[in-house]
């Protein structure tokens, strides 16, 4: 539907310069509850004026599309309550506070264990019980009661698929604050000296970088595994003179791939084959 697609485009525009543009994080979060109610408020006028073609539409957007915009809701949402109440002072009691945070987010993964490893491993079979409306059988242990009370517009469980995407970004969001607490911004500062000057300039696609600074991260690759994602971002963008924009909404595409997760990596892996084999003739 052209309007939902609509509604997706300027949402996600509006988030990339909300997260670009303002570093008060409270402000950020404030404004980023408005623009996400707002945006669900529209998807809800649409979806319940026209309805759905199909069940396979219908699952597509519970399951996928509302899930979107309403996870950066409770990302929001408990990011404001967080930093709110974070204690101020010397690095050990909000790196304490901010550990809690962590291991409170991941309980919940473990709670919900088959529903979080059916979605991850982008299950399918059971979809038509979780994403198409009116299934309400409360054995499906829906989070919250809201698919009871707004039927037209929720399912037993785009909500929880919703808290699954807020509850990673808010994990790598605590990890980075974390990291940066204890690094004390040394990438940055070193990177200004160095690559002020780069003439590189990244010409494969943003997607293809940022699925190469998830894999630098990912096998601490880097300052033995203390960057954080931001600070190893921040000097590929100075490197190779390039805006990266929300590269964790882009990463979290990367993972949900349907076909290889890893493209660009693989792509390399071949070229550099080629090459020594090329050289061994």
């Amino acid at each position: 539907m052209i309007k939902i697609d609509k509604i997706l485009k300027d949402f996600d525009k509006e988030i990339e310069n909300l997260e670009k543009d303002i570093e008060d994080v409270l402000f950020k979060a404030e404004k980023g509850i408005k623009l996400s109610k707002q945006a669900l408020i529209g998807l809800r006028i649409l979806i319940i004026e026209n309805g759905f073609k199909n069940a396979k539409n219908e699952i597509q957007f519970f399951k996928n599309i509302k899930p979107q915009i309403y996870s950066r809701l409770i990302y929001y949402v408990i990011l404001f309550n967080i930093e709110s109440k974070r204690p101020r002072g010397s690095s050990k009691p909000q790196k304490k506070y901010l550990d809690y945070h962590i291991c409170k987010l991941q309980n919940y993964f473990n709670d919900n264990l088959e529903f979080y490893q059916y979605f991850r491993r982008g299950g399918t079979s059971l979809d038509a019980l979780y994403f198409i409306r009116g299934k309400d059988d409360i054995r499906l242990h829906p989070d919250n009661f809201h698919f009871f009370i707004d039927e037209k517009f929720s399912t037993s469980h785009d909500s929880t698929v919703a808290i699954i995407v807020a509850y990673d970004m808010l994990i790598v969001y605590l990890k980075q604050e974390i990291d940066r607490l204890e690094n004390k911004s040394y990438m940055e500062t070193s990177c200004q000296t160095s690559v002020e000057q780069s003439r590189l300039f990244w010409t494969a696609n943003k997607t293809d970088l940022i699925e190469l600074i998830y894999a630098l991260h990912s096998s601490s690759a880097v300052n033995s595994g203390t960057a954080d994602i931001k600070e190893i971002a921040t000097a590929c963008e100075q490197l190779f003179n390039i805006d990266l924009g929300d590269y964790y909404r882009a990463y979290l595409e990367i993972r949900s791939r349907k076909t290889s997760r890893t493209k660009f990596l693989d792509k390399m892996k071949d070229s550099i084959i080629s090459r020594m084999d090329y050289a061994d003739e």
